[in-house]
């Protein structure tokens, strides 16, 4: 067997797959190695892909030619737009999965994509040499020779699960902890700490009373993750529930404190905030008298259900014993309980845009070990270290998305400059340019640039292409066609709307809230006709994709404005250029910190937590500007 890589990926989670898939489309011989390949792309927590901001992220991933929207959509038991009562740049796809079918698709698509070979076992060190990565040692005694190596070991790095005071080593239930690593990196100066996350119990659908939870069924229009046409769901579509705690739930979970880990002690890194434990709510939200679960399907036909709402470390009697109190649950038998984990990370800013670590030439990081959470920003983390990874061992350059061109460059700039004190997840509100970056356009975005990369293919180019060609014709037509109030007046008027004063063109009628391209269509024979020249399988994407160039012109032409000036900091490279520590005009904080991060540009710079804008005037003022 050859031993010898352009790139091997370290752990076959979302972050390790997409980088695989990604390095080796590219054309790199990579090796991915894992543990278990019965469990690659496993979904530890919820089975479920999106949500608010994730959404767009997986639409990113998506457009420039990644593997998570089409697994995704191939897995989907359901899907749901959330966000529809507010704008577009916050609407957010979120798709339940069937888990074990994602698993199967994702070992699918990886045995199948060339230049990509597997290997089943445990990284345990790293080989170096003249300050550059050259390959991995495994459990076996392997010794794998590469050009790169990412490492995206997710929770498994010295990973130590919690249920009450029984503690187990582990990076997942039932598979083991890796140890070696974060050890030989930190002899090498990489700066560690360790963090948490958790899970909900998991639920017996067939004990379950389902008449006393409220039921939440999906959509069913042609929304979907992938830009693809010929991507359709094809499994069966089933409800979530929704259930709620009370206050008999609460004095169970509360007389149990003693016992949590996160409250006597066991437990000393820090969790996500914005997901807290079902016992870190009661202590923060006191008076809280019940507290919403979501009760979600774990594949089409398995009865196992996941408890969304409900992540606990408690003993595992006293979880049995407060949801036995939730009026739905109160036979309900329970596959396991929750649990929590605790796991390495690495401080994300000693790397770099491209996710490329600044102490060791090519060697990437990505996903939980850079200190976020959550199986979306690990995809998109991979798809990028997956990028330059190859780039690197083919003297390609570098690869990395701006603010206001992703959610992924939103990610990955917010950990290389502010690092993380908490699992970082991502959210509309992070994203300052979020009216650009909307899901409905992510292909617009990126796919021309992955296309020129040599990732995204000639088929999904020209199906952008030709999508946003019949985009525009639409938006011309709308322009140029008068609406004569004789038309559209009786029309409006047995609608219950206001009749027009006088004849405008459609463009100006569809931006008033009150009319939208379909309810119009049906009036007006000529718009009818033109949608009915779009071809009928994308059709509906067409038009609501017009819809919102129209009617959000005006705020996407002033955040494009308002990017384009914030970009030109972007274009002032400082990397290298000051000795920090000597410009004793700068604050002190700023010299520390802007010493230990090195920015590349002055935009980095100026988003460095604790930067002023007169440290960045005196930055300007020592280049002559």
């Amino acid at each position: 067997m050859n031993l010898d890589y352009d790139v091997i990926v370290i752990g076959a989670g979302h972050a390790g797959c997409e980088a695989a898939c990604a390095a080796a489309n590219l054309g790199s011989r990579t090796l991915l190695i894992t543990m278990d390949m019965n469990k690659i792309a496993q979904m530890s927590c919820n089975p479920a892909v999106g949500g608010i901001a994730k959404g767009q992220i997986v639409r990113e991933i998506d457009a420039m030619g990644g593997q998570m929207g089409i697994i995704t959509d191939r897995a989907s038991i359901q899907f749901r737009m959330l966000n529809r009562s507010k704008g577009p740049a916050m609407w957010s796809p979120r798709a339940q999965a069937d888990r074990m079918k994602f698993i199967t698709l994702w070992r699918d698509t990886l045995e199948n994509t060339p230049n990509l070979y597997m290997w089943q076992d445990i990284a345990v060190a790293l080989n170096f040499e003249g300050g550059a990565v050259t390959g991995v040692k495994t459990a076996f005694g392997v010794q794998f020779r590469a050009k790169a190596v990412i490492l995206t070991a997710g929770t498994f790095l010295n990973g130590l699960m919690h249920v009450g005071r029984v503690q187990q080593e582990g990076g997942r239930v039932s598979e083991p902890a890796s140890h070696g690593i974060t050890e030989q990196l930190r002899e090498m100066g990489f700066r560690t700490d360790r963090m948490k996350t958790g899970t909900p119990v998991r639920i017996d659908e067939r004990t379950v009373d389902f008449s006393l939870a409220e039921r939440q069924d999906g959509d069913n229009d042609f929304h979907h993750f992938s830009f693809l046409p010929q991507v359709k769901r094809t499994l069966k579509q089933r409800p979530c529930w929704i259930v709620y705690t009370n206050e008999d739930v609460h004095r169970t979970l509360q007389a149990g404190l003693s016992d949590s880990p996160l409250y006597n002690g066991q437990i000393q890194s820090v969790g996500p905030r914005y997901c807290p434990s079902i016992e870190t709510k009661l202590v923060t939200f006191p008076d809280k008298d019940s507290h919403q679960l979501f009760l979600e399907p774990e594949g089409e036909t398995t009865h196992e259900m996941y408890l969304n709402g409900f992540s606990s470390s408690m003993p595992w009697q006293v979880q049995l014993d407060a949801i036995s109190h939730i009026p739905a649950l109160a036979n309900a038998h329970a596959f396991r309980p929750g649990y929590a984990i605790e796991y390495d990370f690495f401080d994300p800013t000693q790397l770099n845009h491209t996710l490329e670590s600044k102490l060791v030439k090519n060697l990437f990081l990505a996903g939980q070990v850079n200190g976020t959470t959550g199986y979306e920003e690990a995809a998109g983390q991979g798809l990028i270290a997956g990028i330059n990874a190859h780039l690197h061992t083919h003297d390609g350059g570098d690869f990395t998305l701006a603010r206001n061109e992703a959610y992924i460059g939103v990610l990955i700039d917010d950990l290389v400059t502010k690092g993380v004190d908490e699992p970082y997840r991502m959210f509309t509100s992070r994203a300052e340019h979020r009216i650009l970056l909307r899901q409905d356009d992510a292909d617009r975005r990126l796919t021309e640039k992955a296309y020129h990369l040599g990732l995204a293919t000639e088929e999904r180019y020209r199906l952008m292409r030709e999508k946003w060609e019949q985009v525009e014709n639409l938006i011309e037509f709308a322009r140029n066609f008068t609406v004569r109030t004789a038309l559209i007046n009786p029309e409006l008027e047995k609608r219950g709307l206001e009749p027009l004063r006088q004849g405008c063109k459609l463009y100006d009628l569809i931006l008033r809230p009150q009319f939208s391209i379909i309810l119009l269509a049906e009036i007006i024979e000529d718009l009818s006709a033109q949608i009915s020249t779009i071809e009928e399988g994308r059709r509906d994407e067409i038009v609501e994709a017009a819809e919102i160039k129209i009617k959000y012109h005006g705020y996407i032409e002033r955040e494009e404005i308002i990017a384009g000036k914030i970009a030109r900091l972007e274009e002032v490279k400082i990397k290298g250029r000051f000795d920090y520590s000597k410009i004793l005009q700068l604050s002190t904080e700023a010299r520390q910190k802007l010493q230990r991060i090195d920015p590349e540009t002055v935009g980095q710079a100026a988003r460095i937590p604790g930067i002023s804008p007169s440290d960045i005037n005196i930055l300007l003022l020592l280049l002559g500007r």
